[in-house]
């Protein structure tokens, strides 16, 4: 299959067209052109603003591709900019668990696009998960007859997280540094980069999932015991006050994504205990370089 990533340069997006690859897919991969990528010549590049309509369209009006893979799209009018350029079977578009009012269990029908009002508007005009929102409405709403999916991530973790969210946690323990904590006990979703990349490989290639669908490890864990963890390996625990610095996954509250539907569809997530203690190994053992003279 002729495959493009919109992104593909950073983080889960380079397990994604690893994984295209492996199945033998040609792959073209559009950025900026400011990252560069582990592919070598397996893949076509493609230097274009995908804000920009007009670059998009003149570099892809005279081209057509089976699935585009999209890992920025942040807003309505990034969806509409990829889809007036582009020529496609399929969609398959990165949103967030962030459009939902979180809670344990939540399925995708707590969170229905159609139901949601259209604003068009640039990145700047939402917070992310908004943004993420107007995304999804605009897909499904606008252009109706694209087949299309749309994956609702939680927290995506891996050594290529260039968000560092974890290891902030894991350094202010190590460094025993004051940390504001809102809600430590409360139990969050999480799923490794390397099953996100997957994933959309997966729907891209091989499933014919439309729609909404969650994509999240079973198994939940708090920021509690992320530093429990830390501090059975390390002795270290970080100062929890009030007055500290504010801790990444503030805010969030307690909650779990039903993977049902997925795994209906015949995928298997990689339960969260099977590598979560491996990653916060690693960045122990990073906080502890850190350490050094």
């Amino acid at each position: 299959m002729k495959i493009l990533v919109l992104g593909g340069t950073r983080f889960f997006g380079i397990q994604l067209v690893w994984a295209l690859l492996e199945k033998g897919h040609r792959v073209t991969i559009a950025t900026r052109g400011l990252t560069r990528d582990p592919f070598g010549p397996a893949v076509e590049r493609v230097i274009v603003d995908r804000t920009d309509p007009s670059a998009m369209k003149a570099a892809f009006s005279h081209r057509s591709f089976h699935t585009v893979c999209d890992d920025l799209a942040y807003c309505s009018n990034d969806v509409k900019t990829a889809l007036d350029s582009l020529h496609c079977s399929r969609y398959v578009m990165v949103s967030s668990a962030a459009v939902y009012s979180l809670r344990p269990g939540v399925c995708e029908q707590s969170f229905d696009p159609l139901a949601h009002p259209l604003r068009w508007g640039c990145r700047a005009d939402f917070d992310y998960a908004e943004g993420k929102r107007q995304a999804e409405r605009a897909l499904f709403g606008e252009y109706p007859l694209q087949q299309a999916a749309a994956v609702r991530f939680p927290f995506v973790l891996g050594p290529g997280d260039y968000t560092r969210r974890l290891y902030f946690y894991v350094e202010h323990a190590v460094r025993r540094l004051p940390l504001y904590v809102d809600a430590p006990e409360a139990q969050l979703s999480f799923i490794h980069q390397a099953d996100a990349g997957r994933f959309l490989a997966w729907l891209a290639a091989e499933s014919p999932l439309t729609g909404p669908v969650n994509a999240c490890c079973p198994g939940t864990a708090s920021v509690a015991d992320l530093l429990g963890y830390v501090r059975s390996r390390t002795g270290g625990s970080p100062l929890l006050c009030s007055g500290g610095a504010p801790a990444p996954y503030n805010g969030t509250p307690a909650h779990s994504l039903d993977t049902r539907r997925a795994q209906g569809a015949g995928f298997s997530f990689l339960p969260l205990q099977s590598w979560l203690p491996g990653l916060l190994d690693r960045c122990i053992l990073e906080a502890q370089r850190g350490l050094q003279p």
